[in-house]
C-alpha cells in the first residue's frame, strides 16, 4: 500500500531527535566510582607493597637464620626498609659476620650491603655488597682484604628451601695483608658462580648443580699454574644427597658416599696463552672421602703444563707412603738418594720429561683451539690423578 505522504513531504530534512540527558542519579554514581578507585587503588597497593616487603624481609631472615645453623652469623649495626611504591630495598649498615664453623674461625666486617626485591616476587632477593671486605681471626686485626669493583649476589626460594644462589664478581682481588707473605693471594677481572637445583627438592633427594667461570685470575702463591693470567670453567652435576637442609658441606658428601651418588663433571676448560685443557668426566667417593673415577681429557701445548704439576713431589709422596712414612715429598726423594746415591737426582731431572713423552705416546693426536693437543684418559684413584701409573694431581678429600 502506497504512503499517504506527498513526494514533497517525503524530501523535507526529519526534524532532530531530541536530546537524551543523563539522569543526575547515574551522573553522580559514575563520580562516586571514579572517585573510590582513585582512593583504593594506592591503598591496596600500599598493602600489597607492605605484604611483599614482609615476605622479602623474611626471606632474608630466613637467608641468615640458614647460615646461622651452619656456624655463620650475621648481624647489621642497623637496617631499613624501603623502595615504596615500585620496589622493595632493604639496607643492613655496617655489616658483619662470625665464621664460628670454620677451623679455624674467622671474622668478617663489611661497609654495607643492599638487598632488593619485586613486588610482585618477593622471594627473589637481589644483593649489593659494598667493599672492602676484611677477614680476621676472632679479636684480631684484619689479616685479608678483599676488594671489588661490583658484587651481585641473587638468592631465589623461601628458606629453608633455597632454590638458586647466583655471585658475581667484578674486578675480585684477595691480599693478605699481615705476615711474611703479605700480598695478592688472588685476583680476576671476572668471577662468577652459580648453584642450582634442577630435580629434587632442598627437602628430599635435590639434584644440584654448579657451575663456575673465571676470567683472567692469577693465584701465583696457590699453584705455579695460576702464575699467568688463567680462562676457567667447570659445570658439575651432583647426585646422591639425601637433603639440602643446614649442614656443613663435608656432611652432604659423606650422604653422598653413603648412598651411591656421585658427581658428573659435564665441563672442566681451563686456557693460558700457552696451553688449554676440556675435559669432562664421573666420579664417586670412597669410604675416605676421596674421588674415584675417570676424566677424559684433550690436552693442548702438554709440554708447557707438565714442568708445573710438580710430579717429582707426587713421586716422592708416593714413595714415602710406600715406605711406611706420611707422605712427605722431601722424605720419599731422599729414600731414592739413601737407596743409591744422586737417584732422587734423577727423578727430579726426569720426572716432567718423562711424564710429557707418557701422555704423547698414550694420547690420541687431536687438536683443542685450533692447536695441535692430545686426548686421552685420567684415572683417579684414592683422590690421586693418574696418567697411566704416574701421578699428576692430588684432589683433597670431600670430608
Amino acid at each position: 500500500m502506497m504512503s499517504a505522504q506527498s513526494p514533497l513531504s517525503m524530501m523535507r530534512p526529519r526534524p532532530p531527535r531530541p536530546h537524551r540527558s543523563v539522569p543526575p542519579r547515574r551522573r553522580l554514581w559514575r563520580v562516586v566510582l571514579l572517585g573510590a578507585i582513585v582512593v583504593a587503588l594506592p591503598i591496596g597497593w600500599t598493602a600489597l607493597w607492605s605484604y611483599a616487603a614482609s615476605i622479602a624481609s623474611e626471606t632474608l631472615a630466613g637467608w641468615i637464620g640458614r647460615e646461622a645453623a651452619l656456624g655463620r652469623v650475621y648481624a647489621c649495626g642497623s637496617q631499613s626498609i624501603g623502595g615504596f611504591p615500585f620496589g622493595i630495598v632493604i639496607h643492613c649498615d655496617k655489616a658483619s659476620a662470625a665464621f664460628n664453623s670454620n677451623r679455624p674461625p674467622f671474622d668478617v666486617s663489611a661497609g654495607d650491603f643492599t638487598f632488593s626485591a619485586q613486588v610482585f616476587r618477593p622471594t627473589l632477593l637481589n644483593g649489593e655488597v659494598s667493599a672492602p671486605v676484611t677477614l680476621a681471626d676472632p679479636g684480631q686485626g684484619p689479616a685479608f682484604v678483599a676488594n671489588w669493583s661490583a658484587a651481585q649476589l641473587a638468592l631465589l626460594g623461601l628458606p629453608p628451601e633455597p632454590e638458586r644462589v647466583t655471585i658475581n664478581l667484578t674486578k675480585p682481588r684477595l691480599d693478605r695483608t699481615a705476615g711474611a707473605n703479605a700480598g695478592m693471594i688472588f685476583q680476576a677481572d671476572r668471577l662468577d658462580v652459580d648453584g642450582r637445583i634442577i630435580a629434587g627438592s632442598a627437602r628430599r633427594n635435590p639434584v644440584i648443580e654448579a657451575n663456575a667461570k673465571v676470567t683472567a685470575a692469577l693465584a701465583p702463591s696457590f699453584h705455579p699454574l695460576l702464575a699467568e693470567p688463567l680462562q676457567g670453567e667447570i659445570d658439575a652435576v651432583m647426585r646422591g644427597f639425601k637433603d639440602f637442609q643446614p649442614k656443613p658441606w663435608s656432611v652432604l658428601f659423606r650422604d653422598m658416599q653413603a648412598s651411591g651418588g656421585g658427581i658428573e663433571i659435564k665441563t672442566l676448560r681451563f686456557a693460558r696463552s700457552d696451553a688449554a685443557l676440556l675435559g669432562s668426566g664421573t666420579f664417586t667417593i670412597n669410604a675416605a672421602g676421596r674421588l674415584q673415577g675417570e676424566l677424559r681429557v684433550t690436552v693442548a701445548g702438554v709440554e708447557n703444563i707438565v714442568p708445573l704439576l710438580g710430579v717429582d713431589q707426587l713421586i716422592g709422596q708416593g714413595i714415602d707412603r710406600l715406605t711406611g712414612g706420611s707422605g712427605s715429598p722431601t722424605q720419599g726423594l731422599g729414600a731414592l738418594d739413601r737407596l743409591l746415591p744422586g737417584l732422587g737426582g734423577v727423578v727430579r731431572e726426569s720426572a716432567s720429561a718423562g711424564l710429557i713423552e707418557t701422555i704423547k705416546r698414550m694420547g690420541e693426536p687431536t687438536k683443542l683451539d685450533g692447536k695441535p693437543a692430545v686426548a686421552l684418559p685420567l684415572r683417579v684413584a684414592d683422590g690421586i690423578v693418574y696418567v697411566g701409573i704416574i701421578p699428576v694431581a692430588v684432589v683433597p678429600a670431600l670430608f
